[in-house]
């Protein structure tokens, strides 16, 4: 089943609906208001829950929840670490990375990576500014507590490392307010 179906099947066995009843769509940029870059949504009237999606090698991960949510998912990989790195880490991060020895600078770097872009997808602008501005502090296994939104409309969250097997590795985001609110999450063949 492909992701996106799989998605909607999902959707509609919580909703209560059939799958191609689903409405997914996406809503409106926080920053912009744009429809074309915003972060994917339940286009139902109410208060919908909130969802985010990630996918990458043949695996995805769906979250839902009934606040803000953020999630992404990477297999780790060889990079070119240092070109990446430079673009995506803030100076204190960079200090981190440099320190670490190298065989856990890969793990250093996507567990930065995914907890960046959950926090950005849960803002709801994902990577559109400068990743060397927000500091998710990745050599603290398990969670971190950032700062991050629209400029003028910031607010604190809270970042969950997933458990997931290797070499998977994920993060998701939710408002910190909500960090023991119920998230609900999916691993699916993508």
């Amino acid at each position: 089943m492909r992701g996106r179906t799989l998605v909607r099947v999902l959707l509609g066995e919580l909703l209560g609906t059939e799958p191609q009843s689903v409405p997914l769509g996406r809503a409106p940029c926080p920053d912009c208001g744009d429809l074309e870059h915003g972060p994917p949504a339940l286009l139902t009237p109410g208060t919908p829950p909130r969802i985010s999606l990630s996918h990458t090698a043949g695996h995805g991960i769906l979250a839902v929840a009934g606040f803000p949510v953020g999630v992404d998912l990477e297999e780790r990989r060889a990079l070119d670490l240092d070109t990446v790195g430079g673009k995506a880490l803030t100076p204190r991060e960079r200090a981190v990375f440099t320190a670490a020895g190298p065989g856990d600078r890969g793990a250093l770097f996507f567990r930065c990576w995914t907890r960046k872009e959950a926090v950005l997808k849960a803002v709801g602008t994902g990577i559109v500014g400068p990743l060397d501005e927000l500091d998710v502090r990745p050599e603290q296994p398990g969670h971190a507590h950032v700062t991050a939104g629209v400029p003028g409309r910031e607010r604190p969250w809270l970042i969950r490392d997933l458990a997931l097997p290797a070499p998977l590795v994920g993060a998701v985001a939710v408002p910190r307010e909500h960090g023991a609110g119920l998230v609900r999450i999916w691993e699916m063949p993508h």
